[in-house]
């Protein structure tokens, strides 16, 4: 069984379910339907990061998706990201390495490809999907308050995204403001995984990686 350890769900089993739902639909719409790894939501990046070594020295195969949490340098991604043979190249595990906080020297027997990005969190990905942003929130969600659609989702900041959905989801009629725990993989479940890959080269390889890995 694959799976894949993931950063997200905090300390409460009922959070961990929701990661965990939230990336099963989101990965099953994205074309794995049928060809699903075995999702483990691990609350903190070092948690994840740890369980995933652990899986490797165990024989498992294995996979991890973290948040980047910081700009992924250009070295760390070489090459033309519009171009699958150049994604296949990339170096996340340079980024982890070299990330202040993180510092992860890449496990032996590991591989790039099975190391995968949320850049620069998973919000990121909410925001390359507004319709569902607008449809989910509803009356008095202001979308003015996200930043501009025309700059890449990579390049906003964790903060800026979170401090946007905060203001945007501010006086929402029908739903609280927006909280990661309350709604974040809510959200996930309900994105369009081709807007987010679209929107994402580091989400666009990682669903390449996976359908490849899975026969899907």
């Amino acid at each position: 069984m694959v799976k894949l350890f993931v950063e997200g769900g905090g300390d409460a089993a009922s959070l961990k379910s929701a990661c965990r739902e939230g990336f099963s639909s989101f990965i099953e719409k994205a074309g794995l339907d049928g060809r699903m790894p075995r999702i483990v939501a691990c609350g903190g990046r070092k948690d994840a990061f740890d369980s995933f070594c652990t899986a490797l020295n165990n024989g498992e195969p294995a996979f991890l998706l973290v948040d980047s949490e910081a700009p992924v340098a250009a070295a760390s991604q070489p090459g033309d990201a519009t171009r699958k043979e150049d994604r296949q190249k990339w170096l996340p595990w340079q980024h982890l390495r070299q990330r202040d906080g993180d510092g992860w020297e890449k496990p032996e027997g590991a591989e790039d490809l099975q190391c995968h990005l949320m850049t620069q969190c998973m919000e990121s990905w909410l925001l390359a999907d507004r319709d569902a942003l607008k449809t989910f929130f509803g009356q008095g969600f202001k979308e003015n308050q996200l930043p501009a659609a025309a700059n890449p989702v990579e390049s906003v900041a964790k903060q800026q995204i979170y401090r946007s959905l905060t203001q945007a989801t501010s006086d929402c009629k029908t739903k609280t403001q927006y909280g990661k725990g309350e709604h974040s993989f809510r959200l996930l479940a309900l994105i369009d995984p081709a807007k987010v890959t679209d929107a994402s080269p580091w989400a666009k390889r990682f669903v390449e990686v996976m359908k490849a890995k899975m026969g899907a």
